[in-house]
């Protein structure tokens, strides 16, 4: 902590501190407290011990945070290089009994469909403009659908976004996004969309938001969700809407299990798709020494990805890639772009000081698509 924040504390220390002192403390500083790249939490309560809980590699989990002399304050500073995003929460141990729960000093939330976190940002981090509704921006149009699938042996519904000034006459390129509902819910994407397709950042398009039935086993290199992706799902929407019907016009995202749906539908359907998005993808190996702990769920991944990299091929011409520093994923990622651009693959591969979460993924969402599908101005599809 700096050493005016320090002294503060430290007078907390050596002298006697009753419940309006702290609250004065905590009304002045808030919480966290962010100075340089050092970020000082804080919790009150009548507790035995309190931990910051987190999923930043690289740090201690838990954090133990210190009592302040006998009251009921505590604190604990680390480190936060600029233009970091934490997600964190509070555990804390009174008796026999343990809790966790978000920051109650903190407003700022994240969600997924997990549940919520405490959101701690550092000096230079800036949630994109573009994630907020812009009131000049025509919005585009959610249409909802219901495509019966031989494949999958199911009624899968999707959800359809069709631009704004969306005209049958005009033709256009076509997103598949795994975790569709969840990009949606937690993303902002259709306002993402909507923002930067009217800023010309990105070409009107289609976009096909579809969910998964049972992910984990659907979405590591499963041959009948590909089958329904690229035999099904592709053809009935190029047959109902005015797309571009040729590869280069074509893509699919996803992120985490998504990703691996993504690259392996591609690996399974060579030159369908032009390009693929893939953020922080779980593309989990044995040759590179990462211990991946998710249990046989990882397995077909596993499986899928030793295969890949051991007869690496051309299946799309561009993909953009993004990683969290701070995920446990990150090594996967930096080891599969060499991986993938040896194959003759162009490859755009960005990282963040964020974590495996759906606001990192949101705050990627701008560069990615618009290297995907530029703006009218600077891309003509073919």
């Amino acid at each position: 902590m700096s050493p005016r924040l320090r002294l503060a504390v430290n007078r907390l220390r050596e002298h006697p501190i009753d419940g309006p002192t702290i609250d004065r403390f905590i009304d002045r500083h808030g919480s966290p407290i962010i100075e340089g790249e050092r970020a000082t939490f804080l919790f009150r309560g009548d507790v035995d011990e309190v931990w910051l809980r987190h999923r930043v590699v690289g740090l201690p989990d838990p954090m133990a945070l210190e009592r302040i002399g006998d009251s009921d304050l505590w604190v604990v500073t680390t480190v936060l290089p600029e233009g970091s995003r934490v997600e964190y929460q509070i555990e804390i141990r009174k008796g026999e009994s343990y809790e966790r729960f978000n920051d109650p000093l903190n407003s700022r939330l994240a969600h997924s469909p997990m549940g919520s976190s405490s959101v701690c940002a550092a000096i230079g981090y800036r949630v994109p403009e573009w994630v907020s509704p812009d009131p000049e921006a025509r919005p585009g149009e959610l249409v909802e659908e219901v495509v019966r699938s031989k494949a999958l042996r199911r009624d899968q519904p999707v959800q359809i976004y069709l631009p704004a000034r969306y005209n049958r006459v005009q033709r256009y390129p076509l997103l598949v996004v795994h975790d569709g509902p969840d990009y949606l819910a937690y993303t902002s994407m259709k306002t993402v969309l909507d923002n930067l397709i009217h800023r010309l950042d990105v070409d009107p398009l289609i976009v096909v938001f579809v969910p998964p039935g049972d992910r984990l086993k659907e979405y590591p290199n499963h041959a009948p969700h590909a089958r329904f992706i690229a035999r099904e799902l592709v053809p009935l929407v190029n047959e109902r809407l005015p797309l571009i019907d040729t590869p280069e016009a074509r893509s699919l995202m996803g992120s985490s299990f998504g990703g691996v749906a993504s690259l392996s539908t591609a690996v399974r359907y060579p030159g369908f798709f032009g390009s693929l998005m893939l953020q922080s993808a779980s593309l989990v190996s044995t040759d590179i020494g990462f211990d991946h702990g998710g249990g046989p769920a990882f397995d077909p991944v596993v499986k899928f990805v030793n295969s890949y990299r051991e007869k690496p091929v051309r299946v799309v011409d561009r993909i953009f890639m993004t990683c969290g520093v701070y995920e446990p994923l990150i090594t996967p990622n930096r080891s599969m772009v060499p991986v993938l651009r040896h194959t003759g693959t162009k490859v755009h591969y960005t990282e963040s000081r964020d974590g495996h979460n759906w606001e990192n993924w949101r705050d990627g969402l701008g560069e990615g698509l618009s290297w995907l599908f530029p703006g009218p101005q600077k891309f003509v599809y073919e």
